[in-house]
């Protein structure tokens, strides 16, 4: 069976993965804001280390209520939008349909199930080096893997089938038993490199080239796999020292929360920082380091909203 997917938020991630699904001849209905009369007029266009490619013709819409009923959502926009979620997915699903979080952080898949409590819910969890440069322009510059947890007891078939589409299409795709595990996984990367690179004004080959911020970032690491062991979730000790390698090869990198940043976008300081603090705490753990960034982040989104008032006010 052909699936049909939505993708919901077509930044670097949603124009990145579905472009890679559409290209390889799937049946792929994009939604966009800003930049639908672009994408609509001259396509979707990404640069990518794999080989550029355009979209053109492209299936994009503006409003969901125009979007036909899909297999497979994929939720590929910031988590500081997700309380738009249910109203967003409700045209676009039924009892069968899958979503996919392909989203950073901790515990979104919780509030989603209980939120779209008729609909399968699963993760994605993104391991790449991808940002939008323009409207309907994404370049993506390293790695693309992307692994697939299933959250709820239904769903398992579409996830299947979803999995060998990405691999079909050329994205290296694996299914994860265990969601939760991913998705602490993926915070001793997140938590240290979003953080910092938006306190320190910097990219990630900046925190590397510095003795300071590099053992800064490997401390926080270990935090966070304390973190998941006191919350069930055995991480390898030795994943910090691998991480730290893989981000010493990667192309120079400004992390998602540093673009959201330098753009004067909500970060998403919730998911990623908040959430996790507090499943540790409750499971008897301080993250003393990431609490401390937290809270400058915090500051520092608070100083930014502030901007947004005095620039309104004129």
């Amino acid at each position: 069976m052909k699936l049909k997917y939505g993708v919901v938020g077509t930044g670097a991630l949603g124009g990145f993965y579905g472009g890679k699904l559409a290209k390889a001849g799937h049946d792929v209905h994009f939604l966009l804001r800003s930049d639908f009369e672009h994408v609509k007029e001259q396509g979707l266009k990404v640069d990518s280390v794999d080989g550029d490619f355009l979209l053109q013709p492209i299936a994009c819409y503006n409003s969901a209520q125009d979007m036909p009923v899909c297999d497979v959502v994929l939720v590929c926009m910031k988590t500081t939008g997700n309380h738009l979620l249910p109203e967003l997915l409700d045209p676009i699903i039924d009892e069968q349909s899958l979503v996919i979080l392909v989203q950073n952080g901790l515990g979104i898949e919780e509030r989603l199930a209980q939120e779209v409590p008729h609909a399968s819910v699963a993760g994605g969890i993104a391991f790449i080096c991808a940002h939008k440069v323009g409207p309907g322009h994404v370049s993506h510059l390293d790695l693309g893997r992307l692994i697939l947890g299933l959250h709820t007891s239904t769903g398992n078939e579409l996830l299947q089938q979803c999995q060998q589409d990405f691999e079909q299409a050329g994205v290296p795709a694996q299914l994860a038993e265990n969601l939760g595990y991913i998705r602490w996984q993926k915070l001793v990367w997140n938590v240290p490199f979003n953080g910092l690179a938006v306190v320190l004004n910097t990219t990630t080959d900046q925190l590397m080239k510095q003795k300071e911020t590099r053992e800064l970032a490997h401390e926080m690491m270990h935090e966070v796999i304390f973190g998941a062991k006191n919350c069930g979730y055995d991480l390898d000790p030795d994943f910090a020292d691998k991480m730290i390698r893989t981000t010493e090869k990667m192309t120079p990198y400004a992390p998602s929360m540093k673009l959201d940043f330098d753009n004067r976008r909500a970060m998403e300081i919730e998911s990623i920082y908040t959430s996790p603090v507090q499943a540790a705490r409750q499971a008897g753990f301080e993250m003393k380091k990431v609490a401390m960034l937290e809270s400058q982040l915090r500051f520092i989104a608070s100083q930014m909203e502030n901007w947004k008032i005095r620039v309104s006010e004129g």
